[in-house]
């Protein structure tokens, strides 16, 4: 609980709480808008497409923009822009005017704002807080977000639209934009952590220069390479079956509707918060690579039994273990990065991070709808959670992690507590030493 002693920490725990309720009842208020259009998994995909696609094209930009403009901008912009978008889905869904393209162009912009949000999150958190207070920050930031996004914020959405529609569900999420933005804009601007060398040159060259070098540290850097590999297959063979097919596997195998599929959500959310607080109210652990990949990898073996089962209990307690493990595998993650990549670089690393492990995402989006229509659900989720746990077996035995991570200790005693530069240093290449400026 150290970080909320900090008042600007406080703020920005706010503003992020807005944001993720607002993103947790769009969720549940787009997928049964779909349903209430009678749409079918397929219709579904197309919106989960268009934000994946939004995401994915805009995170690298994304990226360079987070390492040099202030963060507090690029955040509040962000939360401006969802705000514009939530209205635009209640008026069309009030007036009985909205369709499925529409739905999947509002997600488009909705994942395009994310690409830059996240990024700008990531690399402006140290500058908020000391070294030391980083795991637990995230740490409740591994809290706050599944269970607001896939709890309180499905919750309070299936209610309005047990109550209304999915049209009332958007107002709300647009009212709640208004509050993020507004905290947003009472925390101060801090000074970018990088010096930025050569103005003289055009914004597309300098940004296409970051670009190159960000590529550069992930290629030679062993631990973010392997690790980014091993998620962009985790997720073409996951994110497509859980944000398109478990609201008809609720639906269909259940029985259930909104609520019963809000509940699934927050077996996911609380799950998650409460891994998220068991790893960031600890040290981090001495083997973090290896306990990090064998969690996300352990996490989806519940997926089988979610494409198994037709009691809804089972279902809730399957996601709660898989929130649990893949939350607690997710904060080690955000640490490790704020720890080991240079400053001036963590915002451009973050969109890489995004960007390689979320490439094939738009794939997975697209094949999840058609593949769960023609082989049927269930082989689809037994398949999604048998996968990941031989992935993550390979990862570790083929790329070494092992010895990477007991050459590199990041517990509060390693030599990771002294402070590190240069990018080499940072990716455990060679002894910390000063790198020549400009």
């Amino acid at each position: 609980m150290r970080p909320f002693g900090r008042g600007q920490y406080r703020l920005l725990a706010v503003a992020l709480a807005f944001s993720l309720f607002s993103a947790g009842g769009w969720i549940v208020a787009a997928a049964w808008q779909v349903v209430q259009l009678g749409g079918r998994p397929t219709d579904l995909s197309l919106v989960a497409l268009g934000n994946s696609i939004g995401l994915v094209l805009a995170v690298l930009l994304g990226g360079v923009a987070a390492d040099r403009i202030p963060q507090r901008r690029i955040l509040l912009a962000c939360e401006a822009t969802r705000c514009v978008a939530f209205a635009t889905a209640a008026a069309l869904a009030l007036t009985g005017a909205i369709q499925v393209w529409q739905l999947a162009v509002i997600a488009f912009v909705l994942g395009a704002v994310d690409g830059f949000f996240y990024p700008a999150y990531s690399a402006w958190l140290p500058s908020l807080l000391p070294a030391d207070e980083l795991l637990a920050a995230n740490g409740i930031e591994g809290a706050l977000r599944p269970s607001i996004l896939n709890a309180a914020g499905p919750a309070v959405a299936s209610g309005l639209i047990a109550l209304a529609s999915p049209g009332l569900a958007f107002l709300v999420m647009a009212v709640l934009q208004v509050g993020a933005a507004v905290t947003l804009a009472i925390m101060r601007s801090t000074p970018l952590r990088r010096e930025l060398v050569d103005e003289s040159r055009h914004v597309l060259v300098e940004s296409l220069a970051d670009l190159r070098e960000g590529f550069s540290y992930m290629l030679r850097t062993r631990w973010l390479f392997a690790t980014l590999m091993f998620s962009i297959l985790l997720c073409l063979v996951i994110l497509g079956p859980i944000e398109v097919l478990i609201p008809f596997a609720v639906k269909d195998q259940t029985g259930g509707g909104a609520g019963s599929f809000a509940l699934v959500l927050a077996a996911f959310g609380i799950g998650g918060a409460m891994g998220s607080l068991a790893v960031a109210s600890r040290r981090l652990p001495r083997r973090y690579l290896t306990l990090m990949i064998i969690g996300w990898g352990l996490g989806c073996v519940p997926l089988v039994v979610v494409g198994l089962t037709s009691q809804l209990w089972v279902m809730v307690v399957a996601l709660f273990v898989c929130g649990f493990l893949f939350e607690a595998s997710s904060v080690v993650w955000g640490t490790l990065l704020q720890r080991r990549v240079p400053p001036a670089m963590l915002g451009r690393v973050s969109s890489l991070d995004f960007f390689v492990s979320l490439a094939l995402m738009p794939v997975s989006m697209a094949l999840a709808g058609p593949v769960g229509e023609a082989i049927g659900i269930a082989p689809t989720f037994v398949f999604a959670g048998s996968v990941p746990i031989l992935l993550a077996v390979g990862t570790l035995v083929l790329a070494r992690l092992g010895s990477d991570e007991r050459a590199h200790p990041l517990d509060a005693d390693g030599p990771d507590a002294a402070p590190v530069t240069g990018a080499a240093a940072a990716a455990g290449l060679e002894p910390p030493v000063e790198e020549p400026r400009g």
